[in-house]
């Protein structure tokens, strides 16, 4: 497939979308604990439903991604799923806020939320895979820091609103929904009927669903590469499920129902500082991918994120813990954009760029499983802990320092 430069209008419908999609993540952190709470005071029970996130995105991106990959349809290969995903997703963010005002029994609210991940899921390596689509190997650094700051500017956006709103008008307000619900479908429709999907290229010898398995086992870069993902998703999903549960027992000394309430809009402002440094961090981490190199880039992001995970064993103050996560979050989104466009690189290197959709749903789902593991696995051990959030710090700073050599030691992944 023939290209010429970067196509914007590409990228902003992608940011667009992203930026919604990462509305209706953010609803989901950050409300769900909340909300959770007035059923359950168990971390692993609430653990464990905020875990259903993981497991449906374990499943449906990687074989949506696959079947994407070879779909022959006159609206393109990725628009469709993304279209009817982002209305299923409006849908199932009003769900939620109907469920819960309706006072419908804890199964009920769950099922809920699992019909939310399972809508946003649908589209997700559709979403990723447009990028690679169609922008060039040496562009791919810009296109993702761009991409990622947007995505991270719905957080921003989402968490800010929202701590303003429940101060306000209580956790259980319409308008964060509303709004969520607006802006997933209003993208959707946009990149269905503005952006234009380059011509699918002819795949010759098409991998069967075994060998496309087998060769994410038998490729080293790739293994190491998604290894490493699982673990810097899952010391930072240890966080972002239990940041409510965290910020009640340092401030508090127990996440009591009580105190969670207290603590949900203080929440929400800190995700959303969070959100703005993973900005300040996602265009150098973009910019350093592309000039200095792959894997120096993704290991910087990882230290320094995994640095105020260290000092959170010894943090007791508010104003230490907006320190922290002021830090934490220049070091994710340098780590984010320099790791989005790994996937894209690697299949230009061993010439499988018509695979995208796949590789990348593989990509979602090594997302995933943290979110599988941190939920039920970090909910038991504060449970075992007695309570004590706290532990989660330095388990998280172990994942990271884990990571880093896997990405070090890629053969391929070098500045081209």
């Amino acid at each position: 497939m023939e290209r010429k430069g970067l196509n914007w209008s590409v990228v902003f419908g992608l940011a667009l979308l992203g930026f919604s999609r990462s509305m209706g993540w953010a609803l989901n952190k950050g409300f769900s604990f909340p909300l959770l709470s007035d059923y359950t005071t168990s971390a692993f029970v609430k653990g464990s439903i905020l875990a259903l996130e993981g497991f449906i995105g374990l499943l449906v991106p990687p074989f949506l991604g696959y079947y994407s990959d070879t779909l022959k349809s006159g609206h393109g290969r990725r628009r469709p799923f993304i279209f009817i995903g982002g209305i299923l997703s409006a849908i199932a963010t009003l769900m939620i806020w109907t469920a819960y005002k309706m006072g419908v029994p804890l199964w009920g609210f769950a099922l809920s939320l699992a019909f939310l991940y399972f809508s946003l899921h649908l589209y997700t390596a559709q979403f990723r895979a447009l990028m690679p689509d169609t922008v060039e190997s040496g562009q791919r650094g810009k296109a993702s820091g761009v991409i990622t700051l947007l995505e991270w500017a719905g957080n921003l956006f989402l968490f800010g609103l929202g701590g303003f709103l429940v101060a306000k008008y209580g956790k259980g307000y319409i308008g964060p929904f509303g709004l969520a619900a607006l802006f997933l479908f209003v993208a959707a429709a946009f990149v269905y009927y503005k952006v234009r999907e380059p011509e699918a290229p002819e795949i010759e010898e098409n991998e069967s669903l075994s060998e496309y398995v087998k060769s994410i086992f038998t490729t080293r870069d790739f293994l190491k590469f998604y290894t490493a993902q699982i673990l810097w998703w899952m010391s930072f999903e240890f966080i972002a499920i239990f940041l409510y549960g965290i910020l009640a027992f340092i401030l508090y000394g127990s996440a009591t129902e009580e105190n969670i309430n207290t603590v949900t809009p203080m929440g929400l402002y800190l995700m959303a500082l969070f959100n703005v440094a993973v900005l300040l961090g996602s265009l150098p981490g973009g910019y350093i991918y592309d000039k200095v190199g792959r894997r120096l880039s993704i290991i910087l992001g990882g230290l320094i994120f995994a640095l105020p995970l260290l000092w959170g064993w010894f943090i007791h103050t508010a104003a230490q813990i907006y320190a922290a996560l002021l830090v934490a979050g220049i070091g994710w989104g340098a780590l984010l954009a320099a790791s989005y466009p790994v996937v894209g690189d690697l299949l230009t290197k061993f010439e499988k760029e018509a695979f995208t959709g796949r590789y990348y749903g593989v990509y979602e789902a090594t997302k995933s499983i943290p979110v599988l593991l941190a939920g039920t696995i970090g909910g038991a051990i504060v449970d075992l802990a007695g309570g004590n959030y706290r532990i989660l710090f330095p388990i998280g700073a172990v994942l990271i320092f884990m990571a880093m050599p896997l990405i070090w030691s890629m053969k391929e992944l070098e500045v081209s």
